[in-house]
């Protein structure tokens, strides 16, 4: 079996890490060459995870605060939209009350 550090599509970093520079479509040497290629490329997508749910936890406080004025903001617009509501139900008892009678007819 070929060793990584002895194929030419292998790169070690400056701190160790690995780059395999292969393309998995065309250019593999050995079965295994695959198999290292996908744990590097799953490596990877982890590390870009685990940086997301950290910034993720850094304005986790701001959303926070957000939240709570946005739902004061919605509370106030509900506050000041109320006398709206409040005057569609006077607007049915300022009409006298006929007693049942039928409304006279303005043609006579």
């Amino acid at each position: 079996m070929l060793q990584c550090k002895d194929c030419e599509f292998c790169e070690f970093g400056p701190q160790g890490q690995v780059q395999l520079k292969c393309n998995p479509f065309s250019n593999v040497k050995e079965p295994e060459c695959l198999t290292k290629w996908q744990l590097l490329r799953l490596d990877m997508m982890t590390s870009a995870y685990m940086a997301t749910i950290a910034e993720y936890k850094k304005i986790a406080p701001i959303q926070q605060e957000l939240y709570r004025r946005m739902k004061r903001e919605l509370e106030d617009m509900d506050d000041a939209d109320s006398w709206k509501q409040s005057d569609d139900k006077t607007d049915d008892e300022d009409e006298p009350d006929l007693g049942g009678l039928p409304p006279l007819d303005d043609r006579l």
